[in-house]
């Protein structure tokens, strides 16, 4: 038996896949601006961990890890080194894949990258704003948390407290 703590319900639960014999496991991956460093490490050996074990209890598992391949961060450090955002992104993924490899974590069945996607978020955020769970201001898009009754339910905060400070227009 599989028990995992749940958040939601501040218990230690026993883990029940959705579908039979079958996990799905999404990690937020790199920004690929500067090398893999620890940090990168710590989170990346411990969902093998994670993942080798739900293979060995006879799990399938279809493990996703995305790369958001543009940002400020990349745009920025691409202008000091003279190179093309671009290049500057593959060069740290690959460096990502190079440190993985030697850790010996094994790979995602995928690797969405962001600039892959651009369509599919561009709609993505159409459809929200078009049932007002997001707005525009200035040519940028915020979700509006307020519209979403259970935003703040895995932290236990309070909406309320966590719009102290918060920006409005």
């Amino acid at each position: 038996m599989i028990k995992f703590y749940n958040t939601l319900t501040n218990k230690v639960e026993e883990f029940k896949p959705i579908k039979e014999n079958n996990v799905s496991i999404y990690i937020c991956g790199v920004t690929p601006y500067d090398v893999c460093h620890l940090g990168h490490a710590r989170a990346y050996v411990t969902f093998d961990v994670i993942k080798r074990h739900f293979m060995r209890s006879g799990y399938t598992v279809n493990h996703v890890q995305n790369f958001t391949d543009v940002d400020d961060k990349i745009i920025n450090r691409s202008l000091e080194k003279q190179i093309s955002p671009i290049d500057l992104a593959k060069q740290f993924i690959d460096d990502y894949f190079m440190q993985m490899d030697k850790l010996n974590v094994i790979k995602a069945n995928t690797y969405p990258q962001v600039t892959k996607m651009i369509p599919q978020i561009v709609e993505f955020i159409k459809k929200l704003e078009e049932k007002g769970y997001a707005y525009n201001v200035d040519g940028d898009v915020y979700f509006s948390v307020d519209k979403f009754k259970d935003y703040g339910k895995l932290s236990k905060r309070k909406f309320e407290e966590m719009r102290v400070g918060a920006r409005v227009e």
